[in-house]
This record gives C-alpha cells, structure tokens and sequence, in this order.
C-alpha cells in the first residue's frame, strides 16, 4: 500500500469509526454468536495475493461486528468503563506512524520527555503532594505503564528490593533465600484479583485481611496483622490500599493504613484504577486522604479519563528502588545521555514502549480539566438516577453505598433471585451487567460506562432490569400456583368476583 491508497482508506475508515460511534446505542451490546463463529468466516489460509483494502472494510460488518461487545454503548454497564475519545484515537494514530520504541531517552527523546510532563500535569491535576512529582527536583517521577496489574507488580517487585537492602545490611548473615522466605505483604479480601497475581509472580506471600463492615480496610486491622507477622520472625514489607474496589468501590482508610505502613517501614501501593480519575474534581479528593504517606499511587487514564487504552499512570517517591531491581544495562542500550533523563525500561516489566503519551497530550489539550471534570460528575450524576429509581422499587435494594459511576443493587430474597434475574437481562441481549458477590451476597452491579450517556439511557436500562424482572417474577409465581380447578377455588375463597373468569 502507497500513500494514495493509504490515504483514502484512512478517511473511510475514519468515516465507519465516527458512525460507529456516533450510532453506537443502535446496536445490540452483547453479541449473540458461539464460540468459533469466525473460522468459517474466513479463509483457512493468509491470501498469495493482496486484496483490496475496500475488500477488507467490506468484511468488518461481516465478520467483525457480529461478535463485538460494544463497550462504549450506553447500554454497557459491565465491569467498569474503558476511555474512548476522538482525540485519543487520533493520537493513537500518530503513535502508530512515528513507531518508535522508546525503551530509552535517546531511542526517542520526545516520547521520554513528554511522558515525564503529562505525568507532571496530571498529577498536579490530581492534586497529588510535590512528592510525587518530577518537576519536584528531586527523585520522584511518574511513568506509563500497560495496566494497574502491571503497576501493583512493580511496585511489589520495588518493595521487595528495598526489603531485602533493609535485611541485608540488619542480617548480613541470612542470604537471599532466607530473606525472601520471611517476605511478607497485607492486602484487603476485597481487593482485586491481580494483587494476589501480583505475589505469586513476585515470589512472595501476601495475605488478605478483612474488610469492615463497610468493606474498607482499615488501619487497626494492618497493624494487627503486622505485629502478628513481626512476632512470628517475618519482614512485613508491602501493603496494598485500594481506592475504588472492583466489586463496590469501597475506600480503603487510606489516611489510617499510610501511617502504619510508614511506622513499620511498608511500602505502602495505592491502587486507584477505576476512581482515580474522580481525583480531578476536588470535591472527591476527600477519598485520599493521606496520599502523602504513600510510596507509589496508580490509576488508570483508560478507564474514565478519555484516553483510550492501554495508559495507566504511576507515581513512585523512590524510583530508584524500581530502577534497580530492574535494571539490566547491555552495551547496546547505553548512550552517552544516561542518567540525565529516565530510561523508563528501568521502570517497568517489558523493554518496549509505545508512545503512550501522546494521547494523554491531546486529550488534556482537547478537552481541558474542565471538560473532563463535567464528564465525571455527569457519570456520578447518572449513577445516583439509577439507584433513585432502584429504591422506589420495592421489589430491589440497594446492597452498599453508591460511590462514583457505580451501582450495587439486587432483588430481594434469595442470591438465586437476584442470579436469576441477571441472567434474564444479559439473555435479552438490550443491556449488559456483571454480578459480584461481597459476605455471600450475590448482587448486579450497574456501572455507567460510555461517554455517549444520557439520562435517557439511564432510564432506559431501568426499565430493561425492570421488565426483566416483571418476567422472572411472574414466572416464579406461576410456579409456586395450583392449576386448574384448584386454583379457581383458592382464587374463589377470596375473590368472588373471579368466579366470571374461572
């Protein structure tokens, strides 16, 4: 493919992307194809020959779109939102034609640079301490990384090194294996299933504490199970506290689990994937407080600040911790700049890296803090719609507090009803959720994902999950009524009247 060609397929294909999102409440949200659907669709070889690209975007309604889930549709309320934008994309674009890998500061020097300060204005947008901050002047620093999984690892991986430093010059006698064995980290049951992936692939033991009774973890509890660990003969070295969970988005204590954590020489992690990006309406910077006590803060861009995936923002106090325990320097990724600007391969997981930040640059440019600040609180807004119109119906409650764009409701009586019921809205395929369950009780979680909503919308999904449940419990009473002349004379006994319709 030249340029010519090049050009005019991206303006189609820029033209299908604005209609398929613009008209994207039209489509059904949930696929309704089985697994392998595609195969026959396609060929069973790659073609000799090159088609043509009219060819190609000919065959994305046939063989694509049948089996997408519309994330962005208003009608998708599972797991939580995934960020989308025009400017997004289109930096994406840009992205993709520059295709560098930008491992080092000299490998592309804007791609290292301008990371460095979007991560400076977004955390200043967060309202995050000078601490945090490259622009501080001191070692301190934000990077980009794929996702919060990857952001909760490495800063495990950074504990871990500081940890084994600490023991090593307090023991010189225990070697390496010995330390890692004493290891011990503290996260909450409620926190999300990657920081448990995370110690397995760190080696490490981690323990889930328990929640209260309003799912947060809390201070107390961390110092308890520190000082249990201490007396056993183990190193406590890393806590997790979460801001926003998975399944409810309950609020660590993170302004009662940071001063223990600094107390007993923890690294404390704070993952704020989904409800960081709250952050930058200050009205919600209540939910962090004690930010200044932490080591290393994460959330996600991609999840609910426009930008489109993959770009999750981490800040580290101690970056060095980080760049040491990953650090392999082969000749060829030296250069004569080193140590005057981050090699953010030090920093992270994988060597390469995509210019990521370019989409954080446009996004801020495009929208302004103001913009993305009246997005949240509209998607705060339509979560509270909801839950209003889920409380005027007897028949449901609501199972915790509703915080941000999320809602937690069931039907009352039994998990069976509630897991009945999410099955009847996901098989009418107009709405999609996901369950969760928190203390044995199963519940649906509604949470407000595209850009595109409207209160419209809301109610619209109100009354999916309303008709739904019009139809299970009819179905349920059905069953539970005699037939036939019996049900005539239980119905005769107190109704009269019905004596017309038996």
């Amino acid at each position: 493919m030249q340029a010519p060609q090049f050009k005019d397929f991206a303006k189609e294909m820029v033209d299908y992307i604005a209609n398929y999102l613009e008209n994207i409440r039209d489509r059904r949200v949930l696929p309704e194809v089985q697994p392998g659907y595609l195969k026959p669709l396609i060929p069973a070889e790659a073609p000799e020959k090159p088609e043509s690209w009219e060819a190609v975007m000919a065959d994305i309604e046939r063989v694509i779109m049948p089996g997408v889930t519309h994330w962005h549709s208003p009608k998708f309320h599972a797991y939580f939102p995934t960020a989308n934008s025009y400017p997004a994309i289109v930096a994406d674009m840009l992205s993709g034609a520059i295709a560098c890998i930008g491992f080092t500061w000299i490998a592309s020097p804007a791609c290292t640079e301008l990371e460095v300060e979007m991560l400076n204005w977004l955390g200043k947008m967060l309202g995050l301490p000078e601490e945090f901050l490259a622009s501080s002047g001191g070692e301190a620093g934000g990077v980009i990384q794929g996702t919060a999984s990857e952001a909760t690892l490495v800063a495990l991986l950074g504990a871990k090194a500081k940890a084994i430093k600490r023991a090593q010059e307090d023991h010189p006698e225990w070697d390496e294996t010995t330390i890692i064995s004493k290891l011990v980290g503290y996260t909450s049951n409620q926190s999300h299933s990657s920081v448990e992936r995370a110690g397995l692939l760190g080696g490490v033991k981690l323990r889930s504490l328990k929640a209260d009774s309003n799912l947060q973890l809390r201070g107390e509890t961390l110092e308890a199970a520190i000082k249990e660990d201490l007396a056993e003969g183990l190193i406590p070295f890393y806590a997790v506290c979460t801001l926003g969970t998975t399944n409810t988005c309950a609020f660590d204590r993170l302004d009662e689990l940071g001063p223990v954590g600094n107390k007993y020489n923890v690294w404390i992690h704070v993952d704020a994937a989904y409800a960081g990006s709250a952050f930058v309406c200050p009205e919600y910077r209540h939910l962090m407080k004690g930010i200044e006590t932490a080591d290393s803060f994460n959330f996600n861009p991609h999840k609910w600040m426009l930008v489109n995936f993959d770009c999750s923002a981490m800040w580290l106090k101690e970056p060095y911790w980080i760049v040491n325990a990953f650090n392999v320097d082969p000749l060829y990724l030296k250069h004569d700049m080193q140590g005057s600007a981050p090699d953010y391969r030090h920093w992270q997981i994988p060597l390469g890296r995509r210019f990521r930040a370019l989409k954080l640059w446009f996004v801020l440019r495009l929208y302004g803090v103001e913009n993305i600040q009246a997005h949240i609180r509209r998607h705060c807004a339509f979560a509270k719609q909801f839950e209003a119109l889920c409380v005027a119906d007897s028949r449901f409650e609501i199972f915790t507090t509703v915080q941000m764009g999320l809602v937690c409701f069931k039907l009352k009586g039994s998990n069976d009803l509630s897991e009945a019921l999410l099955k009847k809205i996901n098989g009418r395929g107009k709405i999609h959720m996901v369950p969760s369950k928190v203390n044995d009780v199963y519940f649906l979680r509604m949470a407000v994902c595209s850009r595109f909503t409207e209160a419209e919308d809301i109610d619209y999904s109100w009354k999916e999950v309303s008709a739904a449940a019009d139809e299970l419990l009819a179905e349920k009473s059905k069953r539970n009524v005699p037939d036939g002349t019996a049900m005539c004379a239980t119905v005769l006994l107190t109704h009269p009247i019905s004596l017309y319709l038996c």
